[in-house]
């Protein structure tokens, strides 16, 4: 088993040759990949991969990202300390640390109970206390907590839900996320200003789908999807 001095530099150099060579520049996020354990959020069986430059499979048919596609994916959301964010896909909890550590509170929703259990104590054992989790359909957002000033989607959609546009800031709330089916998607940045939205293309990507009454359904083979 790798040495605490070890995974430090092996989250190092992830940052420096995934990242930062990669054209990721946001200091914070930066020095948030390179303080988080990622490994800790990775099955026994896959640690030694922690800090490659792919997805890794978490189990249920899900997968913890790339870290360039989760370093990627929080700057383009320009996250500052005082911003409240939605999360929708829980999954490791990888990237929901990430914005626990940039953001003021993060709302994370997960369908499957047995992640959100897990990432949730993960989150808690590093120490972050501005995060609640909910298990449910992701989809539909969580109106009753709304507006967000950020939104991040880390499961594919089928179309932009507008469900989720309303429940943006009006005042330049951003939403990032996955559209599209198998075999790739397109990761769009939405930006609300007022009742105006505006969309930028960002790149393609593949992500696993968001089952929900917005997502696609739970006959979707998700073998087919890979963030």
């Amino acid at each position: 088993m790798a040495s605490s001095r070890e995974h430090a530099r092996l989250r190092s150099r992830m940052v420096d040759e995934q990242l930062r060579k990669r054209g990721i520049q946001d200091r914070r996020v930066l020095g948030a990949m390179n303080v988080l354990p990622r490994h800790q959020f990775v099955p026994d069986e896959h640690k030694p991969q922690s800090y490659e430059d792919r997805p890794l499979p978490i189990g249920d048919g899900q997968t913890i990202s790339q870290p360039y596609i989760v370093a990627f994916m929080t700057e383009n959301l320009r996250l500052k300390p005082h911003h409240k964010v939605l999360e929708i896909g829980t999954g490791s909890g990888y990237q929901t640390a990430i914005l626990c550590h940039l953001a003021d509170y993060v709302y994370s929703v997960e369908r499957i109970p047995r992640l959100a259990d897990l990432a949730g104590a993960r989150i808690g054992d590093l120490g972050y206390r501005n995060l609640d989790i909910h298990v449910g359909d992701g989809s539909q957002g969580l109106p009753d907590q709304a507006p967000f000033d950020r939104i991040m989607v880390t499961a594919a959609v089928p179309r932009l839900p507008n469900v989720l546009c309303a429940q943006l800031s009006q005042f330049g709330g951003q939403l990032i996320l996955p559209i599209g089916a198998a075999p790739a998607q397109e990761l769009k940045l939405i930006t609300r200003t007022a009742d105006r939205f505006t969309t930028r293309n960002l790149l393609g990507c593949r992500f696993v789908p968001l089952i929900g009454r917005y997502g696609f359904d739970s006959k979707t083979d998700s073998t087919s999807f890979v963030s």
